[in-house]
């Protein structure tokens, strides 16, 4: 079997929770398309790593995105973006570099406001998937790309970008979903991250969480003729539960899902049983090249 062109759909905060659309606003009718790939699609994954506490947001990503069991290697579970101890795993580690010693091609679709690489790089704060970004390929997507639709933006419309000062076009998810397939269609792996659903449901209101998941759902439904072409695989999982519990702001213990549909997909439900079987898994379908000679 060839190596699959897959998409990653990383969506921040969403565990697998009640059918009850009383509690579990993912049930309540605002994504259906969110709603029949966790029910025909998915197989529950581990987050909590053997590791006390809440699942968090830095750990759980890091574990995601390295295959390091990473609440355990700094003996918490922590929240928010990486530390330093947690940005040399990630700097080391990453899918993004394992792929590319491979010989394969990996990218970070999303847009980065900003035409400065090196603002990016000083940043105090950088996300995991910042980190990975830089290390694996020296650089993100930066304003520009987005312009010409080869980055999408995290709110997968460009509104929010409006209070920073954006003056451009906005697009609706079903736009952002054809500039990710485009950019995915140049590459062995494409990796987007949504964190509107942790954000949302944190912070927001019942509307606000039904708002983020109606714009996340109309995006998936714009990619699901991605898999049912020959060779590709359509992957969606997450860190921690949150949005699938409206009794709570906080993050929950529930297992986080992972969607697979295409090539490869079974491969992906039977060896994922946990955040740090993700990597692992995922390179079984990505043998290493043969150097030419």
């Amino acid at each position: 079997m060839n190596a699959p062109r897959t998409i990653l759909i990383f969506v921040d905060g969403l565990g697998l929770g009640l059918d009850d659309p009383a509690i579990n606003p993912i049930h309540s009718g605002c994504c259906p398309v969110l709603e029949r790939l966790l029910k025909e699609e998915s197989v529950p994954v581990d987050a909590r790593l053997g590791v006390k506490g809440l699942p968090q947001s830095a750990t759980g990503q890091a574990a995601l995105l390295t295959g390091v069991n990473a609440p355990a290697a700094v003996g918490r579970h922590v929240e928010g973006l990486p530390g330093p101890e947690l940005r040399k795993i990630v700097q080391a580690h990453n899918l993004f570099l394992k792929l590319k010693e491979r010989g394969y091609r990996s990218t970070f679709a999303n847009a980065y406001h900003t035409d400065d690489v090196e603002e990016v790089r000083g940043r105090r704060r950088q996300s995991v998937t910042t980190v990975a970004s830089l290390a694996a390929f020296g650089g993100v997507r930066k304003t520009g790309d987005m312009l010409v639709n080869r980055a999408v933006y995290q709110d997968l419309s460009r509104e929010f970008l409006r209070s920073r000062g954006y003056d451009g076009p906005l697009v609706s998810p079903r736009e952002s979903a054809a500039h990710l397939l485009a950019i995915a269609a140049d590459h062995d792996f494409t990796l987007f991250e949504y964190f509107q659903t942790d954000l949302m449901a944190h912070k927001g209101t019942p509307d606000d969480v039904r708002r983020v998941l109606s714009r996340l759902d109309e995006f998936l439904e714009g990619l699901l003729a991605w898999p049912n072409e020959p060779g590709h695989l359509l992957l969606l999982t997450s860190d921690h539960g949150n949005i699938e519990d409206s009794r709570t702001k906080v993050h929950t213990e529930n297992p986080v899902p992972l969607v697979a549909v295409g090539e490869g997909a079974e491969v992906m439900k039977a060896g994922v049983k946990s955040l740090t079987y993700f990597v692992p898994t995922l390179l079984e379908l990505y043998p290493q090249k043969k150097l030419e000679t």
